[in-house]
């Protein structure tokens, strides 16, 4: 694992490693990185934003590089700002899902997608060296503002078309998502009734959109007979969703939706997915599924170099290469309503969806015993499980025609990972009793 950057920019806890020292370096590395030119920066709803973006933009400003600050800005709006504006690089800063302790750094290319791990090392080792360029007076970079929100609605609104109105509830998590997202299905023609709204980096739930988080947007979707549920994370580049009937359409199913969508919409192609993705994927899209690392950078490199149609991961974060190569929760959910205005409603294309027993465990290992602990784990998982194919190109991945297993350490926190899927409650409790002794093992030997 590098200094800073995991698998999803910088991400730590805020001032403690993540402190205004650390972004004004950032600012310069990534400024003496680029030589110059164009940067778009914008940030999550988090208290610690205005401290870090503030330091951020004061190290790009001295390397001579021009930055564009959107303020408060959702990182699917920051992706989007960098083509606006014909911008070199794009900075959200923001840590999506963590915490409200946490905060983060995270890098874009001009193309939208975020930089990959060769461009994060460059940075790493500008940043060890220290060996910043520094601007003349004369030449120091100018700031300037812009609020690119109403450009995006527009742009979106000549992709989706629906041809009915819905009512959509709409949490966006006390976070970024809450200035775009609720406007966006209102101009689609929709009646939006928004919870967690006030983008106050005060999170009244946890800001992964997932079953147990979302129960009040749930509960609210059956009371007020809506047709649909819309949740996203801190930055909204992830979506969660619940059906009509107030029941939280699983992971897995709404990745199998989209991509059958796609594939409807704009024509045969591969699909690409991770490596934690499960078998209903491929077993109700019936095409061609591409596995790669975990992380969108590596979803975002998959599409271009299969020229996929889709990408996403089973944790709501969806790539669409014909909008952009950022992650977007807020656009996923306009093309989610146009899905269920052409097909129908969404408890009824969820049943069409094959249904496996999925269980996710997250069990706490120190970054430093990671690497020593997955060699471990590797070995006992090789020798312990009846295994038929196996999937290495991030964590391990062991699986058979009934069942599957990853073992993954994070790359944002300090735990490991397990996620397997089998046909049986009974089956997938078994093997996730003997993956934490795996697991537990390697950590307390390592």
């Amino acid at each position: 694992m590098s200094r800073y950057f995991g698998t999803s920019g910088i991400r730590e806890v805020v001032n403690e490693k993540l402190t205004p020292e650390l972004a004004l370096k950032v600012g310069k590395a990534l400024g003496t990185y680029l030589g110059g030119g164009r940067v778009v920066v914008g940030m999550d709803t988090r208290t610690s934003g205005e401290m870090l973006r503030s330091a951020l933009i004061s190290g790009l400003l001295s390397t001579g590089v021009e930055v564009i600050d959107i303020g408060l800005s959702p990182t699917p709006l920051t992706g989007f700002a960098i083509k606006l504006y014909g911008a070199d690089a794009g900075v959200t800063i923001t840590a999506s899902h963590n915490p409200p302790q946490y905060n983060g750094i995270k890098v874009w290319q001009r193309n939208g997608m975020a930089y990959t791990n060769e461009m994060e090392n460059e940075l790493e080792r500008i940043l060890e060296r220290g060996s910043f360029k520094k601007a003349a007076w004369n030449e120091i970079g100018k700031l300037s503002y812009a609020d690119p929100k109403e450009e995006y609605i527009k742009k979106a609104l000549e992709v989706v078309n629906l041809d009915d109105s819905y009512t959509v509830v709409l949490d966006a998590g006390n976070g970024a998502g809450s200035i775009l997202s609720p406007y966006l299905q209102r101009r689609l023609g929709n009646k939006v009734i928004s919870l967690n709204a006030d983008p106050s980096g005060y999170f009244v739930r946890e800001l992964e959109p997932n079953a147990k988080s979302l129960e009040g947007l749930a509960k609210t979707v059956k009371a007020m007979n809506a047709d649909i549920g819309i949740a996203h994370d801190g930055d909204a580049d992830r979506i969660g969703v619940v059906d009509d009937e107030g029941r939280f359409v699983e992971y897995e199913v709404m990745l199998s939706l989209i991509s059958g969508y796609m594939l409807r919409r704009f024509g045969k192609g591969k699909i690409i997915t991770t490596v934690d993705a499960g078998f209903a994927l491929d077993d109700y899209v019936r095409g061609e599924v591409v596995r790669v690392k975990v992380g969108d950078v590596a979803v975002a490199e998959g599409i271009m170099r299969e020229n996929a149609i889709f990408g996403g991961e089973p944790s709501g974060t969806w790539i669409m290469p014909q909008w952009n190569l950022t992650p977007d929760g807020i656009f996923a959910g306009a093309l989610v309503l146009e899905m269920i205005d052409k097909l129908g409603p969404l408890s009824e294309l969820a049943k069409d969806v094959p249904r496996y027993v999925t269980l996710r465990a997250k069990i706490p290992c120190p970054n430093g015993k990671k690497a020593k602990a997955m060699e471990l784990i590797e070995k006992e998982a090789l020798r312990s499980f009846d295994y038929e194919r196996l999937i290495d190109i991030d964590g391990v991945r062991i699986e058979n025609d009934e069942w599957w297993i990853l073992f993954r350490p994070s790359g944002t926190e300090p735990i490991m990972r397990i996620t397997l899927e089998a046909h049986t409650k009974e089956k997938a409790e078994g093997l996730m009793k003997k993956a934490k002794e795996v697991v537990e093992r390697a950590i307390r030997e390592a």
